[in-house]
């Protein structure tokens, strides 16, 4: 079984631990929260996160299991105020250590729901669980689909938390879309080693985490990543600099395996980027179905779960270029 941790070298014991309970747990970004703890700059503590799902699916789930979750919105762990934290002021957060519980899922809502970039191409929910105790022939970890009929692929992992920040100045507010305070920023590169700058809103900062994910490509096209439920750990200070949305310092991640490898892309190319990008995606579900054997939706989800967006160009008025890149070895 491959190794399910994740995490820089010489991750100090946390001081704090907030276990996955309901005082632990909420489900919107609220500055009037009370914290669960206050920590001092300087400390390290670990997360327990549920999935994006709240543990409410089955290990191999149907699209009838993802349909009758019952959620308020995406559960997150906190929140944590820092002491001497204070608005204007800029909340430093090292991300450590990610350790997964060795499965993930990957849904695609149906079309009518309006989710996602391409509902409008798939009235059909679908889902697919995926096993991350894999490994690659080089030993890498990698995510498989568990359904033994079911794709060969193989997704490098490499978790980060989709939904992470602090509380807004105002609230009660919904952990979808992200914010200037962070929220649900879905970005894959921040990865164990990573540092995170957020600015302050609220006395306190009141950070939280959860959406936790065994990896995505850039764009999380069908709605989903691999949404798994891990543990987080994290240290916080206080830093010497002003940001008024999130900023960060990472090493990647920038391919799936951590190196230049062969790629396979598609181009949108249009007067608007969203069209372009969609554009971009539906060539690539087109590749993967007509030449490479994947049904369309299971087509989708690798694009979610594997394949990168970019902007190419925005200079080139009237129309701008999106490209969609699929490594080579993420099929077989």
């Amino acid at each position: 079984m491959a190794d399910r941790r994740f995490a820089v070298d010489d991750v100090p014991d946390p001081d704090h631990r907030l276990a996955d309970t309901a005082a632990n747990r909420h489900y919107v970004w609220d500055p009037d929260l009370d914290p669960a703890i206050t920590v001092d700059p300087g400390d390290v503590v670990q997360f327990d996160c549920r999935d994006a799902y709240d543990r409410q699916l089955p290990r191999d789930p149907t699209p009838e299991d993802v349909a009758a979750v019952d959620a308020e919105g995406h559960p997150l762990a906190g929140p944590v105020a820092i002491a001497g934290a204070e608005p204007g002021d800029t909340l430093r957060v090292d991300l450590l250590a990610f350790e997964h519980e060795g499965w993930g899922a990957t849904a695609v809502p149906p079309g009518d729901s309006g989710a996602g970039l391409l509902p409008e191409s798939f009235p059909e929910p679908h889902v697919r669980a995926w096993d991350l105790d894999a490994t690659a022939d080089d030993g890498t970890p990698v995510a498989r689909f568990r359904d033994d009929d079911a794709p060969a692929v193989s997704v490098p992992i490499a978790p980060f938390p989709g939904n992470l920040g602090v509380a807004p100045e105002e609230g009660p507010a919904s952990t979808i879309p992200p914010r200037n305070v962070g929220g649900n920023v879905d970005v894959k590169h921040l990865t164990a080693g990573s540092t995170l700058y957020l600015p302050v809103e609220v006395a306190g900062a009141l950070f939280s985490v959860g959406d936790c994910h065994a990896a995505q490509g850039d764009g999380e096209v069908c709605i989903t990543g691999i949404e798994a439920p891990m543990s987080v750990t994290a240290r916080f200070d206080l830093a010497d600099r002003s940001v008024t949305q999130p900023e960060f310092e990472t090493t990647g991640p920038f391919t799936p395996t951590g190196r230049d490898e062969p790629m396979y892309a598609t181009t949108g190319i249009a007067p608007d980027l969203m069209d372009a990008t969609k554009q971009a995606v539906r060539r690539m579900i087109a590749h993967l179905h007509e030449r490479r054997g994947l049904s369309r939706a299971d087509a989708y989800v690798l694009c979610s779960a594997a394949v990168d967006l970019k902007i190419s160009q925005v200079v080139d008025a009237p129309n701008w270029t999106v490209t969609a890149y699929l490594p080579e070895s993420v099929l077989g």
